[in-house]
C-alpha cells in the first residue's frame, strides 16, 4: 500500500519546492475541522498533463464558491504544476492540487486565515485495474444521496463533499463491489462516487443532467468524442427503473478515465462496441500532444 506522508520527491506548498516527507499543516487548520478546502485532480501522460487550464481554472473556481481566493493566479498555479511534474519526473502521474483555509481563526468563521495551495504529484497509472476496466466494474447502490444545490456549494470540488462517497464506497467494497452509483435528493440518478455516468440506450447515449454534482472534464471530453462520431446525447433526467433499458452502461472521470460498468446490484450489462469505442478514442487523446494542453518537457 502507498504511504502518502513517506515518499521520495517534492512537493509545491506555498510557493516552493519543498522535500516530501517535510510538507505539513497544523492540526487546527481551518480545512481540516470544517471542510474548508477545495482540490483537482490530473493526469500526467507521456509527460503531458490533460486539460491543465480547465483543471486549475476548475478549482479557482470552487475556492470562490468556498468563499476564499487562491493567492495564486491562472499563470502561477499552471506553472507551479508544471514545475511539480517535471520535479517527480514521472511519464504517467496523477497530479493533486489543494487550497485550504489556515489555522489562524479556528471556528465556524474563519475569514481571516491565511489560504494555503499544495500541489503534490504521485505515479498512478489507473484508478481501476485493467482487468476491471476492460471486464466491466460492478456498482452497488450507495446508502447516501448527492444533496441539492440549495443545501451544499455542489458545483464546487470541495473536500467535504466527498465524506458521503468515501462511506458509500466502503459499503460497496465490503459487499464485493468495486464503487456505489449514487442518486440524488430526489430519487434521480446522479453520479457514482467519482464519476460521472452514461446510459447506452437504442445507440443514444444518456447522461443524468449535472444540477447537483460535477460536470466533470472528462464527461464533457468524452462527450465531444461521441458526438465526433455521430452518436446523439441526451442530458436529462434518469430514474433507477429505467438502468434495465440501457445495453450498455460507462463512467467517466479524471481517474477512472472511461470504464464500462458490468453490474449494478443484481442487473448484469455487457461491455458494449459503443463502451469500447469511446474508451479507446479516449485512451487515443489523452496520449497525443494535441489532447493535452501542457508539456513538461
Amino acid at each position: 500500500m502507498l504511504n502518502f506522508d513517506d515518499q521520495d520527491g517534492q512537493i509545491w506548498f506555498d510557493g516552493a519546492l519543498e522535500d516530501w516527507r517535510d510538507v505539513k499543516l497544523h492540526v487546527l487548520s481551518h480545512g481540516l475541522h470544517y471542510g474548508s478546502c477545495v482540490f483537482e485532480g490530473k493526469r500526467v501522460y507521456n509527460g503531458n498533463i490533460f486539460k491543465l487550464r480547465e483543471h486549475s481554472e476548475r478549482l479557482i473556481t470552487s475556492a470562490k464558491t468556498l468563499g476564499f481566493e487562491i493567492p495564486y493566479s491562472l499563470e502561477d498555479i499552471e506553472t507551479a504544476t508544471l514545475a511539480t511534474v517535471e520535479a517527480q519526473g514521472y511519464d504517467d502521474a496523477y497530479v493533486r492540487p489543494v487550497a485550504w483555509r489556515g489555522s489562524e481563526m479556528m471556528g465556524v468563521s474563519a475569514q481571516q486565515s491565511t489560504i494555503h495551495l499544495a500541489i503534490a504529484v504521485w505515479e498512478w497509472p489507473s484508478y481501476f485495474s485493467p482487468e476491471a476496466r476492460m471486464q466491466g466494474i460492478k456498482l452497488k447502490w450507495a446508502p447516501y444521496k448527492r444533496p441539492s444545490s440549495e443545501c451544499a456549494p455542489v458545483h464546487s470540488k470541495a473536500a467535504g463533499l466527498y465524506m458521503i462517497c468515501t462511506l458509500s464506497k466502503h459499503a460497496a467494497e465490503a459487499d464485493g463491489f468495486d464503487d456505489a452509483l449514487m442518486l440524488d435528493w430526489r430519487g434521480q440518478i446522479a453520479e457514482t462516487t467519482g464519476a460521472n455516468v452514461f446510459l447506452v440506450i437504442d445507440d443514444v447515449i444518456h447522461t443524468p443532467t449535472p444540477d447537483c454534482f460535477l460536470n466533470g472534464i472528462t464527461r464533457r471530453s468524452v462527450m465531444d468524442l461521441a458526438r465526433g462520431h455521430g452518436i446523439d446525447i441526451i442530458e436529462r433526467a434518469i430514474m433507477p427503473e429505467e438502468l434495465s433499458k440501457a445495453a450498455e452502461i460507462f463512467v467517466t472521470g479524471t481517474a477512472a478515465e472511461v470504464t464500462p460498468v458490468s453490474q449494478i446490484d443484481d442487473m448484469k450489462f455487457t461491455v458494449g462496441p459503443i463502451t469500447k469505442m469511446l474508451l479507446a478514442d479516449y485512451d487515443q487523446l489523452v496520449r497525443e500532444p494535441l489532447g493535452s494542453d501542457a508539456s513538461v518537457s
